[in-house]
């Protein structure tokens, strides 16, 4: 039954999220925190970096990561395929119409339209990984209970991203770094 249930959350996720990894993001929450309790706020979050750092698409490494927790391999084979079914199905049939129909306006208009949901999506779980990250798994956001280490960690992201053009990869291997030695120093 297990396996019916990972196929069939991952498949949802495959079906609906237009936009790629990021746009998944708040469907995969939904599926394996809110809808089934397969992972905590936390886990999620830590899920999403993982996924972020290993290579691939992070709706695909986070279906194999969350079937192996739920039901070892065989778990990840049928969560990756749910994951991946629709996109093959689905990319096949629009390239072909595409192919034929790409002049149109009204396909154009469709396009156009689904642009600001996508980014409405990835805003979304943007903000509530920003909310875990900083306050922790609380709904809440408490200014006496930010994780200032975490804030601050972010803003020299986003600096060094931003203004310096530095390498993500390099940037997130600071981060951790940064954050080791702050626990270690405060631990």
């Amino acid at each position: 039954m297990i396996y019916l249930e990972l196929f069939w959350s991952f498949l949802q996720i495959g079906l609906f999220s237009f936009g790629g990894g990021y746009a998944a993001m708040p469907l995969i929450q939904g599926q394996v925190v809110t809808d089934h309790g397969w992972l905590s706020m936390t886990e999620f979050t830590d899920l999403i970096t993982i996924s972020q750092m290993t290579p691939g698409p992070i709706a695909i490494n986070s279906a194999t990561f969350v079937g192996i927790k739920i039901a070892g391999i065989p778990g990840a084979l049928v969560a990756t395929i749910g994951c991946i079914l629709p996109s093959c199905i689905i990319v096949t049939l629009v390239a072909k119409l595409y192919l034929k129909y790409r002049n149109m306006a009204v396909l154009q208009g469709i396009l156009n339209s689904l642009r600001p949901a996508v980014v409405a999506m990835i805003a979304s779980a943007g903000i509530s990984i920003l909310i875990t990250a900083f306050w922790g798994n609380e709904a809440a956001v408490i200014l006496s209970q930010t994780n200032w280490v975490m804030v601050l960690i972010f803003a020299g992201c986003i600096v060094l991203l931003q203004k310096f053009r530095m390498n993500p990869i390099w940037v997130m291997i600071l981060a951790g770094v940064v954050n080791t030695a702050v626990s270690l120093i405060g631990g």
